[in-house]
């Protein structure tokens, strides 16, 4: 049997082949529009999503339509369609996790004391970026939608619902624990939507899919007559939760950092739900073999993006390799902190209101010094966030997974593992999301399990343990970025 995750992002459909031994075979992608209707607004077709992922399976598949096939989904999280089940068709645009027009919305739900509510029934925070405002945004402005919604011809989703749906030709409307988990209607703790949750914003009940274990085989398949014999849907989560599995943490301690124009940071934290710290969320990491894993997860505005800031707008390198030879000229920074608040400073912090600033400068400051404190300000930030998580949840980190360009940067990673004091694993799996949704399809397919089982397939890339001779000068250094951080944000 041959297994295609599909991994529906933001800006593409991109479908992916593996054989059984987690060996990829074969891709195929296609983007789709992005609609800004209004500043601040941002829109998906979802039908041309839907299309687009028709045309690569079909792309990937070419002639070979007698196999035996699998289908796995990972998708961008909390875009939100809502659709009519008679007509097949949304009955607007997607309201994509972007999009700010559930602000009003959400802003009200604060004033009313809502908040608590719901981070102890969800472990959200209200933010426009979850599903439900946007959710309710459509049923209350588009006609004719709430009084169908009340009549139950309606139905809503996330990405991964709209797609099963579809492929299923209507017969399945189910999704699964993580994604179901970044709406704002789901109890982390019932793992069922919650009634107080919809009623808060006056979602009817019949709308909502039927949520299950991200291993669970949510349906079969012919993807509208291209293959021969149907394919079995199996494997559904999250793109970031994607990622948690694709880098195999499994087990609590273990947490992966996506290193990309900002960061994504996911700590499994186990079976036990636990309350995020302030500016964190907690969410369902994935469920898997009849176990329920949590996740404390922040997001960092400007890492990868501070590099193609000094790059492209101070001029200070030629080419963005030429960033850690130029760092590691000198051999510290010279007492130089770079706070690349650019748009504020997200995850713990949470000052919108900041601005970048580069401190400590003086008469024998030099290029290679500010170059040098742009590098470290990834690895600081990616540590405060650590740091906060772990501490919130009584945890001790085991190892950090790593993925993205900016891990090809040795000093960088160097740095990070001095900075944990654990180990950190540059993973050469690019795509990190899809080959989770694989993993997670072996496990609804009984290919393995157990967790260690699965992870026998890991392929092992570049180990960088901590080094003990740097830990008083590390020390050191990051006390000289909290205090930094301190005069942004004071």
């Amino acid at each position: 049997m041959k297994i295609i995750a599909i991994d529906q992002s933001t800006s593409a459909t991109k479908a992916l082949l593996f054989d059984e031994q987690g060996q990829l075979l074969k891709t195929a992608s296609r983007e789709h529009h992005q609609y800004y209707p209004r500043s601040g607004w941002v829109e998906h077709d979802a039908e041309e999503i839907y299309r687009n992922c028709v045309k690569v399976i079909s792309d990937l598949v070419g002639d070979q339509r007698d196999e035996d096939y699998s289908l796995a989904i990972t998708n961008q999280r909390e875009t939100v369609v809502v659709w009519n089940k008679e007509t097949g068709h949304q009955v607007c645009n997607a309201v994509v996790w972007q999009c700010m027009r559930g602000a009003d919305i959400c802003n009200e739900l604060k004033v009313k004391s809502y908040g608590p509510m719901v981070q102890e029934k969800s472990g959200l925070l209200i933010d426009p970026y979850f599903s439900g405002s946007g959710a309710k945004w459509i049923l209350d402005n588009v006609p004719g939608a709430r009084e169908d919604a009340e009549e139950g011809r309606l139905l809503m989703g996330t990405i991964d619902s709209w797609l099963i749906w579809k492929l299923t030709q209507g017969k399945v409307h189910a999704t699964d624990y993580t994604n179901a988990s970044r709406t704002m209607l789901f109890n982390i703790h019932t793992l069922d939507w919650d009634d107080d949750l919809l009623a808060m914003l006056t979602i009817p009940r019949q709308m909502m899919a039927q949520p299950l274990p991200c291993d669970a085989v949510y349906g079969e398949t012919t993807v509208e007559g291209l293959f021969t014999k149907p394919a079995t849907i199996a494997g559904v989560l999250g793109d970031s939760h994607g990622a948690l599995a694709g880098q195999m943490c499994f087990t609590e301690g273990l947490g992966k950092a996506t290193y990309g124009t900002g960061s994504s940071v996911m700590v499994n934290i186990g079976e036990g739900c636990a309350l995020a710290p302030p500016g964190l969320v907690t969410s369902v990491g994935f469920a898997a073999l009849g176990k329920v894993f949590y996740a404390f997860e922040g997001n960092i505005h400007c890492t990868g993006a501070t590099i193609k800031w000094v790059k492209e707008q101070l001029e200070m390198l030629s080419e963005t390799a030429e960033c850690e030879s130029l760092a590691t000229s000198v051999p510290d920074n010279g007492g130089v902190y770079m706070v690349p608040a650019f748009a504020g400073l997200g995850a713990p912090w949470w000052k919108s209101d900041a601005r970048g600033a580069i401190l400590g400068l003086t008469l024998s400051s030099t290029r290679a010094h500010v170059v040098r404190a742009a590098t470290e300000s990834i690895a600081y930030q990616i540590t405060d966030l650590i740091r906060t998580m772990t501490d919130a949840a009584g945890i001790t980190l085991r190892e950090l997974r790593a993925d993205g360009g900016p891990t090809k940067n040795h000093f960088l990673m160097q740095l990070q593992a001095d900075l944990l004091s654990v180990p950190v694993e540059c993973s050469e799996v690019e795509d990190a999301s899809a080959f989770g949704a694989y993993i997670i399809n072996g496990f609804a397919m009984k290919r393995w399990a157990t967790f260690e089982e699965a992870a026998t397939i890991r392929k092992a890339g570049n180990r960088i343990t901590p080094k003990a001779e740097n830990e008083e000068k590390t020390a050191r250094d990051y006390h000289g970025w909290t205090h930094a951080v301190g005069q942004i944000i004071k």
